[in-house]
């Protein structure tokens, strides 16, 4: 009984003590007696974050890459930033009850997150800039780590403060404060939802990253200068002069950040913008038109305007027509899973005349501009839609499958599993041939070329790959037909045009045939961004040896005078 009369006492002493806490608080911000204005900050907050997570994607993705790896290294960051954030703000709402702290602290995060646009790229540029010469594996896991670590941990670390601050602001006894505790987490997740859905689906396809980081800064700003503008009776001139200059900084950076530009070394691209799923660029010359989707890596599609061969890996997949019996059928059905801007299926129509060719790709942006700028023809049908989930509904076989749908290290792995090359088979004609453009040779035992081509002769009784010059792709070919080969070699005897002819010889030259081992990627288990990492790290030392030898014996100033 003594022992109850003891909780007792303790439990009003408490309640009487978050009560005076309350009020003393309360006195200094008319909002504060309203909980809805605190509900909204927890909502808006987690919406918030949320944004500043999808919007972290699409500023690394052009750098490196959209993987899985990626995204891990952007979740933990962030988890790692609000975990920290949390254990903060809770001891030091404790210790001082003032939610113009909290508050403070909102626009701070607000401001930085405004920066991000205008500064954010040249971060990620200088610290790649620093490791590419001084690291010497995991080049990309490490890069962009640091460079999360850089840009996104500090304010997302003051927004991980404000759920602890306001259950000290809105708790009002030991009777409802479990209440209150769910009322807030409840307007947290229902913010985060609609923070994951808008950029996702509107404010970043509508109007670009850097725009978006804008707009979700500038919702911050709002409820933090709400705070102090209409909450509080009296504000001194130190905290207006404050105020006053931290507008400024959001409107300087909504000025000079509203640029989508990562590339922000080019200044004559045709096109520059994002779409859903990709950053893309598009450039020309007086010779070609190219598609990139990304900064450090690669070019996805070309378009050559002499309407000769592209010198590229497109050249070399057009063997696959002469694996198919192109001189001798009179119509060839063709699918393209990863159709880019259409250079395959381009190139292809300008030397035959006998195909039918349609493709698959999940992008709606690149379909556009595979029209405008690539000069894809009308009567290439093009389905937006996801390779593998295509092949699920599509009953058709064909003659010839290309699966270009790997880019450096983002290869799907729902795209190089054995149930995947499967599915392929089955859309097949009986002489059909699959061909694969491998984009990352590695002659490493074990490597991501080994693994694809393994599990693809799971499949496939014939494979064979052609390395591709000048280049780090590979070209596979695969098929069940037995006479496979003699079909190539019969049909590249009956070519009549003196440029194919050359481009046959160079195929047939290096033609290998590829013996299976049993390295299998399974729908379960598939790394491939693991894999496809180490040849990466591979890729970047063999590019940048040159300079690194440079730059350790005469420094930065006998590399800038190099460059």
């Amino acid at each position: 009984m003594e022992n109850e009369k003891v909780e007792l006492t303790e439990k009003v002493e408490t309640t009487e003590k978050i009560v005076k806490d309350k009020e003393s608080v309360n006195r200094n911000n008319r909002l504060l007696n309203n909980k809805l204005f605190l509900y909204l900050t927890e909502f808006f907050s987690g919406m918030a974050v949320m944004a500043v997570e999808l919007g972290a994607s699409r500023l690394l993705a052009p750098y490196f890459s959209s993987s899985q790896i990626v995204w891990t290294i952007i979740i933990g960051t962030i988890m790692i930033a609000m975990a920290l954030g949390n254990i903060y703000g809770g001891r030091y709402a404790d210790k001082n009850p003032d939610p113009d702290k909290l508050y403070g602290r909102i626009i701070i995060s607000g401001i930085w997150i405004a920066l991000i646009p205008v500064l954010g790229k040249y971060i990620i540029v200088a610290i790649s800039a620093i490791l590419i010469f001084t690291v010497n594996s995991n080049f990309l896991i490490i890069a962009g780590f640091i460079a999360c670590m850089v840009i996104f941990v500090f304010p997302l670390f003051l927004l991980g403060t404000v759920t602890p601050s306001l259950v000290k602001y809105t708790t009002d006894s030991l009777d409802d404060n479990a209440k209150v505790v769910g009322n807030l987490g409840a307007a947290n997740t229902i913010g985060s939802i609609i923070g994951t859905f808008v950029p996702t689906f509107i404010s970043i396809p509508a109007v670009g990253t850097s725009i978006t980081f804008l707009v979700f800064a500038g919702i911050l700003l709002v409820i933090s200068f709400g705070y102090f503008l209409i909450g509080k009776q009296n504000n001194s001139k130190r905290r207006l002069t404050s105020l006053t200059i931290f507008g400024i900084v959001y409107i300087v950076a909504c000025i000079f950040g509203h640029n989508n530009s990562y590339a922000f070394w080019e200044n004559k691209l045709t096109y520059e913008g994002e779409s859903i799923y990709n950053y893309l660029q598009v450039y020309e010359d007086e010779d070609e038109v190219a598609l990139s989707t990304n900064v450090l890596f690669g070019v996805q599609s070309v378009y050559m305007k002499d309407k000769k061969l592209t010198g590229m890996y497109y050249d070399i997949a057009m063997a696959s027509l002469y694996f198919s019996d192109v001189k001798r059928k009179e119509n060839l059905d063709i699918l393209v899973l990863g159709m880019g801007t259409g250079t395959y299926a381009t190139q292809s129509n300008r030397y035959f005349d006998n195909l039918n060719i349609e493709g698959v790709e999940i992008d709606k942006k690149i379909i556009d501009l595979s029209r405008k700028h690539f000069d894809l023809d009308k009567n290439v049908k093009v389905t937006e839609y996801d390779g593998r989930a295509f092949l699920n509904v599509n009953k058709k076989k064909y003659d010839v499958i290309m699966v270009d749908a790997y880019q450096d290290i983002t290869i799907p792995f729902q795209m190089s599993s054995v149930e995947f090359f499967d599915k392929v088979r089955e859309h097949l004609t009986d002489d059909g041939v699959m061909v694969v453009n491998i984009n990352m040779r590695s002659d490493k035992k074990g490597s991501i070329n080994n693994y694809l081509e393994d599990t693809i002769a799971q499949v496939f009784k014939n494979v064979y790959t052609v390395k591709v010059d000048n280049s780090t792709n590979v070209e596979l070919f695969a098929g069940n037909n037995k006479d496979m080969l003699k079909v190539f070699n019969e049909n590249v005897s009956l070519e009549d045009n003196e440029e194919l002819i050359e481009l046959l010889e160079s195929i047939t030259n290096r033609l290998e045939e590829y013996e299976a081992g049993n390295l299998i990627l399974t729908d379960d288990k598939a790394p491939v961004e693991l894999l496809g990492i180490d040849i990466i790290d591979d890729l970047i030392k063999d590019e940048v040896e040159y300079y690194r030898e440079i730059y350790k014996k005469d420094g930065i100033k006998g590399l800038i005078d190099q460059l």
